[in-house]
């Protein structure tokens, strides 16, 4: 589990999170939803333990966050956001295996190298394994550093969960990698010790994947559900101050969401 307590962010003299308590169970993909503004990204990095609250506590399972070595840290928790920059060319494999850094001194072993193959395999990148990097469009650096966070936890670790964060990871995928890359998380999410925690704008992308929703507004959780508790009439005119037009596949039960 991962339990974040009364945390309280004040940046710029704002307050954008606000005594904001909240816990994430394993094995299921939880997505944070909510304007502009409200909180998502700042909460990822906090969860992440990329930004110390002011105050309030994250919590690994029994342990406080704070108690991890960065190499300790990376060994469990991985992280992609919407823009890498990467300044100097690099062949992609090389890039992914950066992701296996954590796990081995001075060069890859063996493990490293099979982990290496199969996140390529299974993020659909191996045909750009010898390209180089900053050749790459925008969707393709976006998957292929969706193989290197996912190296860096690919294997279980013994006595631990797996913590993934996702901040705005699908910017530059177009329709159809969006769909393949929300399938491949919500899959990898399923996993008993794996933790998945995501920002995504698209509503109805996290309606079709999600587990459970957080609704942001304010930097306090508006909702906290299943995507028929969270995406209500009332709520959405509430997040994001416009009239929601909401309709249920009979096939599916999913709720899809448009906004006049």
């Amino acid at each position: 589990m991962v339990k974040a307590s009364e945390i309280v962010v004040r940046l710029g003299g704002r307050v954008v999170l606000d005594n904001l308590s909240a816990a994430f169970d394993p094995g299921r993909l939880h997505l944070i939803l909510g304007p502009k503004g409200a909180g998502k990204s700042t909460l990822v990095k906090v969860l992440a333990r990329l930004l110390r609250p002011q105050s309030g506590s994250v919590i690994y399972g029994e342990t406080n966050a704070d108690t991890w070595g960065g190499r300790e840290l990376a060994r469990r928790r991985a992280i992609l956001s919407q823009t890498i920059e990467v300044a100097f060319p690099i062949p992609v494999h090389e890039l992914v295996m950066m992701g296996r850094y954590p796990h081995f001194g001075g060069s890859p072993g063996k493990l490293d190298v099979l982990v290496l193959d199969e996140v390529m395999q299974y993020c659909e990148v191996l045909d750009l394994a010898d390209r180089n990097y900053t050749t790459l469009s925008g969707g393709e650096r976006q998957r292929v550093n969706f193989a290197r966070v996912l190296a860096q936890i690919w294997r279980p670790i013994e006595e631990s969960c797996r913590f993934l964060f996702l901040d705005e990871p699908l910017t530059f995928l177009d329709i159809r990698h969006q769909l393949d890359f929300m399938k491949k998380v919500r899959e990898f999410s399923l996993r008993s010790d794996v933790i998945v925690i995501g920002v995504v704008h698209d509503l109805n992308l996290a309606t079709r994947f999600a587990d459970r929703l957080l609704l942001l507004h304010g930097g306090k959780i508006l909702a906290d559900g299943s995507a028929a508790d969270v995406l209500t009439a009332g709520n959405l005119r509430t997040a994001f101050e416009v009239r929601p037009t909401l309709t249920k596949d009979a096939a599916t039960g999913r709720t899809s969401v448009m906004f006049e």
